[in-house]
């Protein structure tokens, strides 16, 4: 593991080639392990470092260049300073930047587990043969992967900012079909910790799920179904919501929070009042870091709270142009939820759908947050409060927000990874009226 004093032996040299005003330096290490599976055996399995050093250098004129380099000797972080100097003074200037960020005080964070950042294959494999077991018994075939990481950060500058903080990851992942491929069903799980992932458990929805679609699928028209969309569809949509509640966007007319005639929703109720929607870095189940991009300490944030729009993001520059304080982005994103189990989510449903994930996710209209996307991996009717039969997937066109506007119950949330914008903690949520446009082929 890349410790806070070589890290900071590192950021201190570069800067201390640098000749030009501004000189940030940002260092990234990562050790990890993984097994690959498909077709009911193990197909590949590695274990490797990566490290990765990024200089940006900046101008008195505001011009800025960046180089990366992936060795740490004197050598190439002389080329490297040397590469992002040189690329600084061709490009043009930006006038949007901002001076450097003198020290800043970030959270300690409790997200670094001992067990998963020493773990090999003997750690994994028995999950991929749990999987593998579960497959067979059923009769399936079963792909996937599952691994492991160690991660190290660290970001310095020429004003004195330094930032050290270690990591761990892990996440299972599994699909099952049934011979011929024409049903199958997925899972994961996901944690800081390898602890808390069970092969058996993932095993067996996605078993459960594939054998439930193996006799012929009922045909389903497109249209508005009430839907029961578990927790990994719910964290795609979340993920690009989140991704919307920037200030210049809205205040530039151009997302969801934007007011017709100008200004914004800010302090207006958008969403029922079970709706609360908001960052949390302190949150023990993520794999986060105490800062983002902007290098500004992350904070514990409301962006919806009991359906009212509470806050936007504001970078450092338009902070400054708009009068404000500036904020982190949105990220180490929680939708808070409610006491219910997804059984119970599924018997409060006299009729609709019940969805596993979401796949190949666009952008349709970014004003209204439009996307479209497809179901995957498992669809099934919901009637009386029972699962009965699968049915064929669907593309469908919605927006995130008129899903949690739309939204009736919520189940327990928790970490949860999605196809498109990693994971977050969500619940299994149930939503009327879900927009599933026309039918798909997709298994």
């Amino acid at each position: 593991m890349l410790s806070q004093k070589d890290a900071k032996n590192l950021i201190d040299q570069a800067i201390g080639y640098s000749k030009l005003p501004q000189c940030q330096v940002d260092v990234s290490w990562t050790e990890d392990a993984f097994i690959r599976y498909a077709n009911n055996g193990i197909t590949t399995s590695g274990y490797r470092i990566t490290q990765q050093i990024s200089i940006g250098s900046v101008t008195e004129d505001k011009r800025q260049g960046n180089a990366v380099v992936t060795e740490f000797s004197e050598d190439a972080l002389k080329r490297g300073v040397q590469q992002a100097e040189d690329l600084a003074r061709i490009s043009r200037p930006n006038p949007e930047d901002m001076p450097a960020l003198g020290p800043q005080k970030y959270l300690t964070l409790s997200n670094y587990d001992n067990y998963t950042a020493a773990a090999r294959g003997d750690a994994m494999i028995p999950h991929v043969k749990a999987v593998i077991e579960g497959a067979k018994s059923g009769k399936l075939t079963a792909a996937g992967f599952i691994q492991r990481s160690a991660n190290a950060v660290a970001v310095g500058n020429k004003a004195g900012l330094f930032g050290h903080h270690t990591y761990t990851d892990c996440s299972l992942t599994n699909t099952m079909r049934t011979d011929g491929g024409k049903s199958s069903g997925w899972a994961s799980q996901t944690s800081v910790t390898l602890k808390d992932v069970n092969g058996e458990a993932v095993a067996r929805i996605s078993a459960e799920k594939a054998a439930r679609g193996a006799g012929r699928k009922r045909s389903l028209e497109p249209g508005k179904y009430t839907v029961i969309l578990e927790a990994a569809g719910v964290s795609d949509l979340v993920g690009f919501l989140a991704g919307d509640f920037g200030a210049r966007g809205a205040e530039q007319g151009q997302t969801f929070l934007s007011k017709k005639g100008g200004g914004t929703h800010v302090g207006e109720k958008m969403f029922p009042d079970y709706i609360t929607l908001r960052s949390d870095p302190l949150d023990t189940k993520l794999a986060t870091t105490p800062w983002g991009p902007s290098l500004m300490p992350n904070q514990r944030i409301s962006w919806i709270e009991k359906g009212v729009v509470k806050n936007l993001y504001y970078d450092r520059y338009w902070a400054l142009k708009a009068g404000k304080e500036p904020t982190p982005a949105p990220g180490n994103v929680v939708l808070d939820g409610q006491a219910h189990t997804v059984e119970e989510l599924i018997a409060s449903v006299d009729r609709g759908l019940l969805i596993t994930r979401l796949y190949y996710i666009r952008s349709l209209q970014p004003q209204t947050l439009q996307l479209t996307g497809l179901t995957r991996d498992g669809v099934f009717l919901v009637e009386k409060g029972q699962v009965t039969d699968a049915v064929n997937n669907f593309r469908w066109n919605e927006s995130p927000v008129r899903v949690l506007q739309n939204t009736k119950m919520l189940g327990r949330p928790g970490r949860a990874q999605g196809s498109e914008t990693g994971s977050s903690i969500v619940p299994a949520i149930v939503v009327a009226d879900f927009n599933l446009a026309s039918v798909s082929d997709a298994v």
